[in-house]
């Protein structure tokens, strides 16, 4: 059994405790909330760059080789990544290396030094990555879905930002960002695996107690204005037509999204889910097919993805709708339903086997608010999901004003919205 611990600090900081019984290693992972989400148009992309230059030098390592072989040397795995709401550095080592990667975490996060000269420099690293992305049409169609669905809003950015604001970026919205957002009420720090537990919590609350206190800026509300369907089709000279279709769903507080993640396991969860056996196996139209339940705070989406044939697109978006309609209209069938509820739970536990994983489970349930919840009791509510727990779902979800379709391949002047019909 998989227990945590949270402790929260006089200053408002959160500690959360996963040890892991026989693990060789030991993750420390320091989150904040604050993503893109947190961001104006002015700044968009800055949660991200913030996250690049915490590794850029600090006041005790001012170089930034200092941080990276410092890290190295310590045989450590180490990264951080930026979402729409929350921002995490993580580093992983032996256990006996606990204290070292916790010293170096703990200084980037909380003394970065923003150097000029650095700034400038990782402009051009942040624009390589954001072409990287264009070039990746498999992931950026999903960022381009997220604008079709939420418009010129926060939610309906881009996490990395533009190009044209990445460039005007300077020390001072760093320093004036990070003031409203780094903060301890808002800070997450997890430690996770082989560790021992003696005096790490007054550990953490001295490195920590150097965090500034202050007030704590709020994200915008998500608007959500929709009345029909809508498509979105970008054109790129491709060997292959990249898609993602779905509906508008609820955040993940909502009683409601254990039934839509099981129902996304019917749909795209696995090779012998509906979508699978259909788009591949029947049609062999794509390499690649999909679904999910994404949700966030106080919005989410229920949707497929795929890499498709271009001459089979039009098959691809009618096979994906009539399983959509299906899984609204129909029962799933007490087999379907067992095998799709084994496989999220199966996945589940595979997912959690190490450390890193440990950390970013219980840490991201933290920083979206969610209660603290271990993968056995989370097993045990998807065991009583029920098929009509899940057609009653799809009934609120599969709506012909929730549903959007995207779509990045070599069509001009080409619409589908005469088939997106549910």
């Amino acid at each position: 059994m998989i227990k945590a611990e949270k402790i929260k600090l006089r200053n408002g900081l959160r500690i959360i405790l996963v040890p892991q019984s026989g693990s060789l290693a030991t993750t420390v992972m320091v989150s904040v909330e604050a993503g893109s989400k947190y961001e104006t148009k002015e700044i968009n992309g800055i949660s991200h760059f913030l996250e690049h230059m915490c590794f850029k030098g600090t006041t005790k390592r001012p170089d930034p080789i200092n941080i990276s072989a410092e890290l190295d040397g310590l045989g450590a795995q180490y990264n951080a990544f930026t979402g729409q709401e929350s921002t995490a550095y993580y580093a992983k080592a032996k256990n006996e290396n606990f204290n070292e990667i916790l010293d170096v975490m703990a200084d980037m996060y909380l003394d970065p030094i923003f150097d000029a000269k650095e700034i400038e420099k990782e402009k051009g690293v942040i624009i390589q990555e954001l072409n990287m992305y264009e070039d990746t049409p498999a992931r950026r169609v999903g960022e381009l879905f997220m604008r079709l669905v939420y418009g010129d809003q926060p939610a309906g950015w881009d996490v990395g930002g533009r190009k044209e604001v990445i460039r005007k970026i300077k020390r001072n919205n760093f320093i004036k960002y990070r003031s409203k957002h780094y903060v301890p009420q808002a800070t997450i720090v997890t430690v996770s695996g082989g560790f021992k537990e003696n005096g790490l919590v007054e550990k953490i609350g001295r490195y920590f107690s150097a965090l500034k206190p202050g007030p704590k800026s709020k994200k915008l509300k998500v608007r959500e204005v929709q009345s029909r369907p809508r498509e979105k089709i970008y054109f790129k000279d491709s060997d292959q037509t990249h898609m993602v279709m779905g509906f508008r769903a609820f955040g993940v507080h909502d009683k409601r999204r254990l039934a839509l993640q099981v129902a996304s396991e019917v749909l795209g969860g696995g090779m012998s889910s509906r979508l699978f056996r259909k788009v591949r196996d029947e049609l062999g139209a794509a390499y690649y097919v999909r679904a999910e339940a994404d949700l966030y705070s106080d919005h989410g989406l229920f949707m497929m993805s795929a890499g498709v044939d271009h001459a089979k697109i039009e098959k691809v978006i009618k096979a994906g709708l009539d399983e959509f309609t299906r899984l609204r209209d129909e029962l799933v069938s007490e087999k379907e339903l067992k095998k799709a509820k084994e496989h999220l739970i199966g996945n589940l536990y595979l997912s959690l086997e190490t450390s890193d994983e440990l950390a970013y489970f219980y840490g991201g349930q933290e920083v979206m608010g969610l209660k603290l919840t271990s993968p056995q009791k989370i097993a045990k509510q998807v065991g009583k999901i029920t098929a009509n727990d899940i057609r009653k779902v799809m009934r609120q979800v599969i709506k012909k004003d929730r549903l959007n379709l995207t779509i990045i391949g070599p069509f001009k002047k080409k619409s589908f919205l005469d088939i997106v019909k549910v």
